[in-house]
């Protein structure tokens, strides 16, 4: 009996560290990024959603977007800062490459990729 009670304590000691290693583990689309236009986009958690916001050229500090989702497939707006445009966005990760996409009217869209810093 005093085994299969150490065995338990055990299992649930092993299960409470995996659950905070899940709720802190961070999303693939958080990060440093290269746009297709060059600039770097920093991806990380705002609220409950993830802000992508610029950080090197000529809108650095400019928030541009808003996702929100859950492993490797997002959601949201977009913001094209050269034209201050905003779109329905979406976004996806594969390994060091996120693609993202913004469309008007869902008919109407464009894609980019941008790689992992």
């Amino acid at each position: 009996m005093k085994r299969l009670s150490l065995a338990i304590a055990g299992f649930t000691a092993f299960g409470a560290l995996l659950g905070a290693w899940a709720a802190g583990a961070a999303e693939p689309i958080e990060g440093n990024w290269k746009t297709a236009s060059g600039e770097t986009a920093q991806i990380a958690k705002c609220g409950g959603a993830f802000c992508v916001t610029l950080k090197t050229g000529k809108h650095s500090g400019r928030q541009i977007g808003s996702m929100s989702g859950t492993g490797g497939e997002y959601s949201g707006e977009i913001t094209d800062p050269a034209n201050d445009k905003t779109y329905a966005g979406s976004a996806s990760v594969s390994g060091n490459a996120l693609k993202m996409k913004g469309c008007v009217m869902k008919i109407l869209c464009k894609s980019q990729t941008w790689s992992r810093l």
